[in-house]
Parts: C-alpha cells; sequence; structure tokens
C-alpha cells in the first residue's frame, strides 16, 4: 500500500477509479491490528487503489474530512467521495470487506 505522500497527491488520487484512502496512525494499536490481513484485502479487491494516510502527517486533511477515529476508511471514485467507514473502533477483515463489496 502507497502512503500519501502530500495533500497535492490526494486531491490527484481522488479523481481517480476507485481510490481507498485508509488513515492510520504509527502509534494506534487497532490500525496495527489490521495490518496483518490488509494485503488480502487489497488482492481481493484490485479494483480499488488503496492510499494510507498518516493520521498525525495530515492532521488538518483529517480535520476537513470529518476523519477524527481511526483506522478509518474513505471511498472515492472519479472525485466522488462513494463510502466511509469512519469510526473509533477496530475493524475486523470481514468489515472492511463487506464495507468495499457495498461499494
Amino acid at each position: 500500500m502507497e502512503n500519501l505522500a502530500s495533500v497535492e497527491q490526494f486531491e490527484q488520487l481522488k479523481q481517480q477509479e476507485k481510490v481507498v484512502f485508509k488513515f492510520t496512525a504509527g502509534w494506534c494499536p487497532d490500525c496495527h491490528f489490521i495490518d496483518p490481513f490488509m494485503g488480502e484485502v487489497e488482492e481481493k479487491f484490485k479494483e480499488f487503489t488503496f492510499i494510507s494516510v498518516d493520521r498525525d502527517q495530515f492532521i488538518d486533511l483529517c480535520i476537513e474530512l470529518d476523519i477524527f477515529g481511526i483506522p478509518s476508511f474513505l471511498v472515492y471514485e472519479n472525485g466522488v467521495e462513494k463510502g466511509r467507514f469512519v469510526s473509533k473502533d477496530r475493524k475486523t477483515k470481514e468489515e472492511i470487506e463487506t464495507f468495499l463489496q457495498l461499494i
């Protein structure tokens, strides 16, 4: 999974087809919980581009997007938000896959 490098890159990426932004932080235990299976999720949902967004590095972007709990997922398609799985709760592989299937 590629890491977001800039707000400008975020603006460019969200214009593409089916982009999943995963909001995370190095200190977040629930974020580390999903790391071992995220590769499988990416493999299963190849139609999506997955981008990791470090909450601490992009706190202003998170505030703008109302991303206050992590890990959280935000999906864009052609510049339009198509779905969000945003909360402070731990997420399971099944919950993430169900969310992506509904997009």
